[in-house]
């Protein structure tokens, strides 16, 4: 697994750091076919991120997965880079709102195949569709569970209230990136995207659980990348925090005694598949690994960008 920082550019070949922050989130979903409900899905993939994942690991015709889409911001990019786009989600909400996504892009012009299926994020829903070994990228976002916004937007709860949630979550990505093999071509690649959450004041190490689900699970690390929340203006990164996550860095400073970093990316893990696909895959048992290991912590001034 590579782990490179050249120096920040969108062209030539795939770099370790993605400049996926030069927009606000809110303008990047004004500039594609999306409806107003898209900016409930808190967990979404930003649109940027998206595009930069399917430009660079796939090519046209080719044919995008997200098992787990929520409002659907991967299939509509897909879909406008000329990719046939498959979604999957288990929730009534999110169904609706990817489904209309889906429509309004197609209106706008998209010309591939998009479609959003109900199911667990798991190959069960790909299999009954007819479309298992069909897709050249998978691309999803891993969701796990959040506190009460009085806590914190970036904060994780895994205490006693929300433990069966949390091995839900856990349990859903380990299957996922066993029964990868099932969704994919042989060679095809995994993209989770992994937001950075804290629990009790650390950093907790979600990049370095989903690599070593994923080698559990039979897939090759490639690259770990950094996909940038934060705009860069020259030499300097502007960190793009939310009035909650302001409210959460005060609070974890007051804890600590020390200033907190705003979050300016979200980790990029880069799997594939082997060349000879697992179809045995779809009969693993969903279990996992349970979390987690935590970071040691590090401090910037708070306001600055943490990269």
């Amino acid at each position: 697994m590579t782990h490179r920082f050249p120096p920040l550019c969108w062209i030539g070949p795939p770099f370790s750091v993605w400049a996926t922050g030069q927009d606000d989130g809110r303008i990047q979903l004004a500039r594609g076919p999306y409806g107003s409900a898209t900016t409930q899905d808190t967990a979404r993939i930003p649109p940027t991120i998206a595009a930069y994942a399917i430009a660079t690991y796939t090519r046209p015709g080719d044919t995008v997965l997200d098992p787990d889409c929520g409002a659907g911001t991967v299939l509509i990019e897909a879909l406008r880079a000329g990719r046939h786009a498959i979604g999957i989600t288990g929730h009534h909400k999110w169904r609706s709102i990817a489904r209309a996504n889906v429509t309004a892009a197609k209106r706008d012009g998209a010309v591939p195949d998009g479609t959003v299926l109900d199911g667990p994020p798991d190959a069960t829903a790909v299999r009954h569709a007819g479309l298992a070994s069909h897709s050249d990228l998978l691309l999803t976002a891993w969701r796990p569970p959040l506190r009460s916004r009085a806590h914190g937007a970036d904060e994780l709860d895994w205490g006693t209230e929300m433990a069966a949630e949390e091995g839900t979550a856990t349990d859903r990505l380990h299957v996922l990136l066993v029964q990868c093999h099932a969704m994919l071509r042989p060679g095809g690649h995994v993209i989770i995207v992994v937001p950075r959450r804290r629990s009790r004041d650390a950093l907790l190490d979600l990049p370095g659980y989903v690599v070593r689900a994923g080698q559990a699970g039979g897939l090759i690390p490639v690259e770990r990348c950094v996909a940038l929340l934060g705009e860069l203006r020259g030499s300097r990164l502007v960190a793009r925090a939310s009035a909650a996550q302001h409210r959460s860095a005060a609070r974890h400073e007051r804890a600590l005694g020390q200033p907190i970093m705003l979050p300016a990316h979200q980790d990029v893990l880069i799997f594939q598949t082997p060349r000879q696909a697992a179809a045995a895959a779809l009969s693993q048992p969903l279990s996992g690994p349970s979390l987690l290991h935590r970071h040691e912590g590090v401090a910037l001034s708070r306001g600055s960008a943490a990269a």
